[in-house]
């Protein structure tokens, strides 16, 4: 199968989840479960994951007002996944930055 964790969600609102109730955001495959999603965190960060969350963002239609008319599109809808880690654990997403 495919990569699950494509990327993590770095945003004020997901920051504020983390440092509050240990939760973290990623973007993952369109396919993939709760349960493998679990076990992907598991292995990639070595923390105890507690709970798994998971919606599908639905792409939005986009308009840009250009020099050669107007160009429409949409942005592509991709899965979001909440992760809840064990009371005391973290995972350091701003290591590698």
């Amino acid at each position: 199968m495919s990569q699950i964790l494509i990327r993590p969600i770095i945003t004020e609102k997901m920051t504020a989840q983390t440092e509050s109730e240990g939760r973290y955001g990623f973007v993952v495959d369109k396919k993939s479960n709760k349960v493998q999603i679990k076990r992907a965190v598991e292995e990639q960060y070595s923390v105890t994951v507690t709970g798994v969350r998971t919606m599908i963002v639905p792409g939005k239609d986009r308009t840009r007002y250009t020099r050669n008319g107007i160009l429409r599109g949409r942005t592509s809808s991709y899965k979001k996944a909440i992760v809840t880690l064990k009371e005391g654990e973290a995972i350091d997403l701003y290591g590698s930055i």
